[in-house]
């Protein structure tokens, strides 16, 4: 299954066909109206995320990783919940002690997460992701900048622990790795090449 938003978004399951299975390549786009109905989500959720404890904005979002584990959901759903995973342990990790505006920042892009309203109800087998799925690729796209850095601080951390002469102590590379990646931030948000800073932020954002 492929599915195609024109210079946003590709999501492709085709990975999941083996000799023995046919394969069915669905493409469809994502009008002006179709992301005003994201980003109107976002939006909303972010505002009612001032009531709701940032908990609970993490609890909602593991829920529904584990949702679609036990869902059995298709494989281009799967990488994107491992997305999820990665942008939830930016908050969660101790290491990682992200604070401040950056952390604020990546609550906003979750608190969708934390929303019970789905456009596809998620029961429905094999569909009932796609709408978290597109939000988590566009949250991802958005938050690139900051999981650029984690992932690099976690292959560091990675190689500390197996002994790696070549690899900076944890406080280094977190140090070295956030300043990188707000360096990031602010070309994106000063340039004209971060589409989803006024995909996201504008409109009541």
């Amino acid at each position: 299954m492929t599915m195609t938003v024109p210079g946003i978004i590709r999501i492709s399951g085709e990975d999941m066909a083996t000799p023995a299975q046919q394969t069915l390549r669905v493409e469809f786009d994502l009008n002006e109206n179709d992301i005003a109905y994201f980003r109107e989500r976002l939006s909303k959720s972010r505002q009612k995320r001032g009531v709701r404890d940032d908990g609970q904005v993490v609890e909602k979002a593991e829920a529904l990783i584990d949702e679609a584990k036990a869902a059995n959901a298709p494989h281009f759903v799967v990488e994107r919940i491992e997305k999820l995973k990665t942008m939830l342990g930016m908050l969660t990790d101790h290491d990682w002690d992200l604070t401040g505006e950056e952390r604020e920042h990546v609550f906003d892009m979750l608190a969708y997460f934390a929303d019970p309203k789905d456009l596809i109800a998620d029961h429905i087998p094999g569909l009932g992701f796609i709408d978290d799925a597109i939000m988590i690729e566009l949250v991802a796209m958005e938050l690139e900048p900051e999981i650029e850095a984690y992932i690099d601080f976690c292959v560091n951390r990675e190689e500390l622990k197996a002994g790696s002469t070549d690899a900076s102590s944890i406080d280094q590379s977190r140090d070295y790795l956030q300043r990188r990646m707000r360096r990031r931030r602010r070309r994106r948000a000063g340039g004209g090449s971060d589409m989803l800073v006024s995909l996201f932020q504008s409109s009541g954002g």
